[in-house]
């Protein structure tokens, strides 16, 4: 079965969506929609010259040549979006964040709490081989029980887009929901518990202070460590840094239970490392038992690292969609309430930045 997928929004993560159901037997773009002409045009030749192009969505869906729907839109406009194409029966990819605010996303998923077909929340982070081997070994209990995770994300500025939308918090949600909603999401899901109050310190000290737009100077933090506590009474922590750009690892997570402590590190994109050359992630299992340190490379094919800049994990993640629309039964494995949560401390995260208190998470 030939599945035909609509884009809707053609930047830069839109063209890797693109690229990555290129290389999935049974998957085709059929159809792009963005207002940016010049956008949309790059897309349509990514996808090999015959996708049909829109402005509009909804003229996208009325002349039914989709199986699928893929939202790769700026994030303010993944609400409305949304609440205009939930009411199709088309299986919908949508790019994180879910929305901008918990309330948006509360309001998503009223309207969707009678829908069949699936809804999957793109927190592709979960798909890098790297952390789907930790994943694994957290499944066989190598850690024990899990009571702590860090993550530390060092790497470069938000990259340019169309418009620079990104670049104030009206229109992604700040920095603590745009780009670390993937560490919310991955912290949920190792600590298999849900957050209950956020502490963060955050600042805006380095990127883009010499832009201007509309007379505006950019308001999105560009660094922040953030302390979060669980329901089951573990913890996490994030060190973020976006002037980092020399990095060896772009991030590091580091997980210790009562067993033992794993380590993941991961290289940042190689067109930002100082030889463009790719670098294999790496894995290392740490055993309070008998003090053994185990260390293992994870790599990654290269015509999927090609593709994008997340390590193959846009492909292995619309691998996983394709075969949920093929089942036809199932439910997605990120789900709208995983979206609406990590938005939700991303929220309470900003929040804290902002007033220096700790602040509840709320769903």
């Amino acid at each position: 079965m030939e599945l035909r997928y609509g884009l809707i929004g053609s930047g830069m993560m839109g063209l890797e969506h693109i690229l990555s159901l290129g290389l999935l037997e049974g998957c085709e773009v059929t159809a792009v929609t963005d207002p940016d002409d010049s956008m949309r045009a790059l897309a349509i030749e990514t996808a090999g010259g015959k996708a049909k192009g829109f402005t509009d969505h909804g003229k996208m869906l009325s002349e039914e040549i989709c199986d699928a729907l893929i939202i790769a839109s700026p994030n303010d406009t993944h609400h409305e979006i949304l609440l205009d194409v939930l009411g199709s029966d088309l299986p919908i990819l949508c790019e994180k964040p879910l929305c901008t605010t918990s309330a948006h996303c509360r309001e998503v998923l009223r309207e969707a709490e009678d829908r069949v077909a699936p809804v999957w929340v793109a927190m592709e982070y979960r798909f890098m081989p790297p952390v789907q081997r930790f994943l694994y070994e957290l499944r066989r209990g190598s850690v024990g029980v899990p009571r702590m995770i860090a993550v530390r994300e060092h790497r470069f500025p938000f990259l340019d887009k169309v418009g620079d939308w990104n670049r104030f918090n009206a229109r992604t949600g700040g920095t603590l929901v745009e780009k670390c909603c993937h560490y919310w999401d991955l912290m949920r899901l190792t600590l298999n518990s849900n957050p209950t109050r956020v502490f963060a310190s955050a600042g805006v000290d380095v990127n883009h202070q010499d832009e201007m737009y509309d007379g505006c100077v950019p308001d999105i933090i560009d660094n922040a460590f953030v302390v979060i506590e669980f329901e089951n009474g573990t913890r996490g922590m994030l060190d973020l840094c976006m002037f980092a750009e020399g990095s060896y690892w772009q991030q590091v997570i580091s997980v210790a239970g009562d067993a033992a402590r794993i380590d993941v590190k991961v290289p940042g994109p190689a067109r930002f490392s100082a030889d463009g050359k790719e670098r294999a992630s790496k894995i290392e299992i740490s055993l309070r038992s008998t003090k053994e340190v185990c260390r293992e490379e994870i790599t990654v094919d290269h015509e999927l690292l090609s593709v994008g800049d997340h390590h193959g994990s846009t492909y292995f993640q619309h691998k996983r969609f394709r075969d949920l629309i093929l089942r036809g039964r199932g439910k997605p494995e990120v789900s709208l309430l995983d979206g609406l949560w990590s938005v939700a401390v991303g929220e309470a995260a900003e929040e804290s930045a902002r007033t220096g208190e700790s602040v509840d998470v709320k769903v």
